[in-house]
């Protein structure tokens, strides 16, 4: 989605003279940013500390669809979501590469909105925007990003570092971003039927936001920090509350109990599943693209998170053996499942 109506064609300014174009607007944020675009590769100084990297690609038709993503969001969220990967290790991102490729059906307007979002959340997150590519496309829109970030030895967070007893938390709720994108998508197929109608998303503002512009939960790691908790393992939400705690599961070689009335879904998510004839629970479970962060910490750490409104407590690590389970709210106990998200799994 368009929203400077001006048009000028891609090839009035040649690849580098693109490059040359959006670089006028990139600012450096960190120290360790020696030199950012403009040489043959960017120069990077993390001292001592770690050095975190993490790509994702995002593609047209398979994961953002431009009939309802207006493209500054589009550039936002592709930032932010990559920012999440970083902060989901308990580091913190410092450089993004952002690698695009584009039809002849795009302008420089358009790249210019994508950058626009881009270039907001480095601002935002101060993270600089240090280099990438731009070619062409025979169809399309593909966004390839990379994040470097740093972390300390002792501080950094792996999926397998789970222990016996830990508490399981997650920050914020679930299942918005999910329901959100029902919204879009039902309004979507509306107006393929008769276009003179005019979409309906009001009172839906929170969970079209939590879809279409995430935020990553910088604050909860920073929060942990100060209140010197270092979680155990830790994970951001991309694909679903059960695919990714049973990720740290897997990993950690542990079992788990997590509570159905302990997971926080806020009443706008409520309400509109129950409009989609949805259950709750399943969307917080299964929906993603939340990009809260799950974590675990030592039981000797509760009393420093439990009166904290954006930190839930939802269960907690047990013996391998035992398996991972969910406790409903008639206090029956199931298999924990995943259905979340899978590149490559045939969707129906």
């Amino acid at each position: 989605m368009l929203e400077n109506t001006t048009r000028t064609e891609l090839s009035s300014l040649g690849e580098f003279g693109l490059i040359d174009h959006l670089k006028k607007s990139i600012q450096l944020h960190n120290s360790s940013s020696l030199k950012g675009i403009g040489d043959d590769a960017a120069v990077i100084n993390y001292s001592n500390n770690y050095a975190l990297v993490s790509t994702d690609m995002l593609v047209e038709g398979v994961h953002f669809d431009l009939a309802y993503v207006p493209l500054r969001h589009l550039g936002y969220k592709a930032a932010v979501v990559n920012f999440s990967d970083i902060y989901a290790m308990n580091g913190k991102p410092e450089q993004l590469l952002v690698s695009i490729a584009l039809s002849n059906r795009f302008s420089v307007e358009a790249v210019e909105e994508i950058y626009e979002g881009l270039l907001l959340a480095c601002k935002k997150y101060k993270v600089d925007l240090v280099g990438g590519d731009t070619t062409t496309s025979p169809y399309g829109l593909t966004l390839s990003l990379t994040v470097l970030g740093t972390g300390e030895k002792d501080s950094i967070c792996y999926r397998s570092d789970a222990g016996d007893n830990d508490l399981i938390c997650v920050s914020g709720d679930l299942g918005g971003a999910y329901m959100g994108l029902q919204i879009l998508e039902r309004e979507k197929q509306i107006f393929r039927e008769n276009p003179t109608v005019q979409p309906d998303l009001e009172g839906n503002d929170y969970i079209l936001e939590r879809q279409l512009k995430p935020e990553a939960r910088k604050d909860i790691v920073e929060l942990l920090r100060e209140l010197k908790v270092k979680p155990g393992a830790m994970i951001d939400i991309s694909d679903g509350l059960a695919s990714e705690l049973l990720h740290i599961c897997q990993h950690s070689q542990k079992g788990c109990i997590i509570h159905e009335e302990k997971i926080p879904i806020d009443s706008q998510t409520a309400q509109c599943a129950q409009q989609f004839n949805l259950d709750p629970t399943l969307c917080a479970l299964s929906g993603g693209e939340d990009y809260e962060l799950l974590f675990t910490i030592p039981l000797r750490e509760h009393d420093k998170i439990k009166n904290l409104k954006e930190i839930t407590i939802i269960g907690h690590i047990t013996d391998k053996s035992s398996g991972c389970n969910l406790v409903t709210r008639d206090g029956k106990q199931h298999p924990l499942t995943a259905q979340g998200w899978d590149s490559f799994l045939k969707k129906n």
